[in-house]
């Protein structure tokens, strides 16, 4: 098996398979393949061995089916493109190791590779609605790829050092870390400060990777140009309300 990811800005991976070589992704995701690539879609892959498995991959984020791509006829190139601006990640993920990634971040593995939920917190999701914060649990052993959106910042924090960091802006990290989702400290901080309810807190030892751009900022930065109609003028008391509400929201669905 060969690979190449080509591009700064929207990259794209390309895999050169062969015969006896196995892709698996969710359903949708490949941009452009030869003739040599067969698809396969199935529901018991990506480590679900039972419907139940795959109900479970779904709740993380993962499809409940997925599509498996191979080179019976002994050649073919399938190609994967990142869907926001960013960067694709290759991981060796070896056996009895997993990482944590953002439940959008899962972009193929070879075959061998798990996926299920590795962490949901309701997030205020049961006054709300919603989802709330989940991350996907990718295990090997494989070799998997990730897309992380905008630039990417790495930490290798040591025993005990701890980071802080909006939801929406992690990538991915080792299992290693020690991972939690706390309220944001100090009430005005959490009601006035614009940055959310909810801070995640990640200890080492292990590799972070923290991603500048989420999906939800850059909806709201291209909103203004999509015709939308402007919010109506907000009393003060309406505001209050309104901005602890909008808080809770953007800290489900991972923006700022």
């Amino acid at each position: 098996m060969k690979t190449k990811i080509t591009g700064t800005t929207m990259p794209v991976l390309e895999i050169g398979l062969e015969s006896g070589d196995r892709i698996v992704a969710e359903p949708g995701e490949f941009s452009w393949m030869t003739d040599g690539v067969q698809m396969r879609t199935t529901a018991l892959t990506a480590g679900a061995k039972s419907i139940w498995g795959a109900i479970g991959r779904a709740f993380s984020g993962g499809g409940l089916f997925m599509t498996e791509y191979s080179a019976p006829g002994g050649r073919g190139v399938v190609a994967f493109a990142a869907k926001v601006p960013g960067s694709i990640q290759q991981l060796e993920v070896a056996a009895g190791r997993s990482y944590l990634v953002h439940r959008h971040g899962f972009l193929c593995a070879t075959e061998g590779g798990s996926l299920s939920t590795g962490f949901q917190r309701s997030l205020g999701a049961g006054i709300f609605g919603g989802e709330g914060f989940v991350l996907q649990r990718l295990a090997g052993p494989c070799t998997a790829w990730v897309e992380l959106g905008g630039e990417v910042v790495t930490y290798d924090l040591g025993a005990g050092e701890t980071l802080q960091v909006h939801p929406g802006h992690i990538g991915m990290f080792e299992d290693s870390i020690n991972f939690d989702v706390t309220l944001m400290r100090g009430f005005a901080n959490a009601i006035f400060g614009g940055d959310g309810l909810f801070v995640a807190r990640l200890t080492g030892p292990g590799k972070v990777w923290l991603q500048t751009l989420t999906v939800p900022n850059l909806a709201h930065a291209l909103s203004p140009y999509l015709g939308a109609e402007r919010a109506p003028v907000q009393t003060t008391e309406s505001g209050v309300v309104g901005g602890l509400a909008g808080a809770v929201l953007r800290d489900m669905f991972g923006g700022r």
